[in-house]
């Protein structure tokens, strides 16, 4: 591949694009990072990432050099300098280069960057079949809410769910489940319920996660912001995830067990058509 990546405010292609050895990215996961899905050429949900990436850079002290008319001008040329259909963008930032030190250097230059990459949206198989998922523990850093490139824990958890044939991981603390390793997690429960935890430290504020409860609420359909525990979930009578690139994904097994029937359910079905009909069609 050749694509065309956005480095420090210059274009050029990904082969020639370099960071410095003494990024703070790079030695301390001094950084910060968004991820927007792309359909039909169009930035879905891309109002709710600019904010919380705004919110995240915000909470740990690092300033975005391009405003907001800006910031979207960059994805959108992004986009059209890759001829992107179908994919997402990959934006990080981090608090620029700097001698190792712990303390933050004064007056830093951050080093911000994005690029593309294609991926089938639309068309994902596991839409149909759901997919698995194993319970591990909960070991992230305690601000998850913030959008950190951290993110060996949650690969540690997604290679162990390798090694035991599941597709993905859900984490759990103290008995309740947290989210997946890079997804928001929901249950429905006999009553039709959806349920999932409330908005904390402990979570990642998803905001595919918002869209398909506002979805949820417009449609009718309960709504309980609230911890479950590990065997909540697999009582229940449906499971998904929602996450920027997979929008909403049947889970119908977890640690082996199925969940309600074994195949994804009515809900979960419902919500995901809610999305591509509210959200993904009015991308910008």
């Amino acid at each position: 591949m050749n694509r065309i990546v956005y480095l420090n405010g210059d274009w050029m292609p990904e082969n020639e694009a370099k960071v410095s050895i003494f990024d703070r990215g790079y030695v301390f996961g001094d950084a910060i990072y968004e991820v927007t899905a792309v359909v039909g050429g169009k930035l879905v949900d891309y109002a709710g990432h600019a904010a919380r990436l705004q919110r995240s850079i915000g909470e740990v002290g690092i300033v975005c050099p391009l405003n907001a008319d800006d910031l979207l001008a960059v994805h959108r040329e992004i986009v059209k300098r890759n001829a992107l259909n179908e994919g997402l963008i990959y934006l990080q930032i981090s608090r620029g280069a700097a001698d190792r030190d712990f303390h933050y250097p004064e007056n830093p230059k951050p080093t911000l960057s994005l690029f593309t990459q294609s991926k089938k949206v639309l068309d994902n198989p596991n839409y149909a079949t759901g997919i698995s998922v194993i319970t591990v523990p909960d070991i992230r850093w305690g601000r998850r809410d913030i959008k950190t490139v951290q993110l060996l824990a949650p690969s540690m958890a997604k290679m162990e769910a390798q090694k035991h044939d599941a597709d993905d991981a859900w984490l759990y603390e103290d008995g309740f489940i947290t989210e997946s390793t890079s997804s928001s997690a929901h249950i429905v429960n006999a009553q039709g319920t959806l349920i999932t935890r409330q908005l904390s430290t402990r979570i990642l504020h998803g905001i595919t996660r918002r869209s398909i409860l506002d979805l949820a609420r417009e449609a009718g359909i309960s709504v309980e912001e609230r911890p479950f525990t590990v065997e909540e979930a697999k009582a229940a009578k449906e499971a998904f995830i929602t996450s920027a690139t997979q929008f909403a994904i049947p889970v119908v097994r977890i640690d082996g067990q199925p969940v309600g029937d074994g195949k994804p359910g009515p809900v979960g079905k419902k919500l995901h058509q809610l999305y591509l009909e509210h959200r993904v069609a009015t991308a910008i």
